[in-house]
């Protein structure tokens, strides 16, 4: 069960890496970093900015999250902007996204991975 609490350094990873993300998002327009990195870097956002609120098992929470990232692609794929109305709604088009991709898929595995085991592997030092 989680318990809801403060987390400050997660917060701080997290605020860290939304600056990140709307830089990203702002000012970068090529093939990689926007569309490849950015998407790795959600993931991990999204890890640090539950986890600075809700104290949830590490694994169940990067796995929602993961699922969660996945389910986002996938209504990419549905055309989901389209069918909520919000076509040409740039905010909408940028959260939700509007092209599938398999690299997008991969890149949100592979932060999810990435997260676990930075994670795991801080869990297990000593305090």
């Amino acid at each position: 069960m989680a318990r809801l609490g403060f987390d400050k350094r997660n917060f701080l990873i997290a605020l860290v890496l939304f600056l990140a993300l709307l830089f990203i998002a702002l000012f970068v327009k090529d093939q990689f970093i926007r569309p490849v990195f950015g998407d790795y870097l959600v993931v991990i956002f999204m890890y640090y900015a539950i986890a600075s609120l809700f104290d949830f098992p590490l694994k169940g929470l990067v796995i929602g999250i993961l699922l969660f990232s996945y389910a986002v692609e996938i209504g990419q794929y549905y055309n989901l902007v389209y069918h909520l109305g919000l076509k040409g709604n740039r905010l909408a088009e940028i959260v939700i996204g509007v092209g599938f991709t398999w690299t997008d898929m991969l890149a949100y595995t592979i932060g999810a991975l990435t997260v676990y085991l930075i994670e795991s592997k801080r869990r297990a030092l000593p305090s």
